[in-house]
């Protein structure tokens, strides 16, 4: 119950302090590779859980 009270506390000023702080941390032109990087590992992660035939069924249909 109190993850639920921890995140409604977050405001959009909140938002802002966090972006901020990545910005300084990372910089402007590490943050689109982060991003990009992460885009792709979540597009492998839905492709990878789909329904669909895996090598090993492959083998043992044959």
């Amino acid at each position: 119950m109190n993850l639920f009270v921890i995140a409604g506390a977050i405001g959009p000023w909140q938002i802002v302090l966090i972006v901020a702080l990545a910005l300084l941390l990372f910089g402007g032109k590490k943050i689109p590779e982060l991003m990009k990087g992460l885009g792709q590992g979540m597009k492998e992660f839905k492709k990878a859980t789909k329904d669909e035939p895996t090598e090993e069924g492959k083998d043992q249909e044959k």
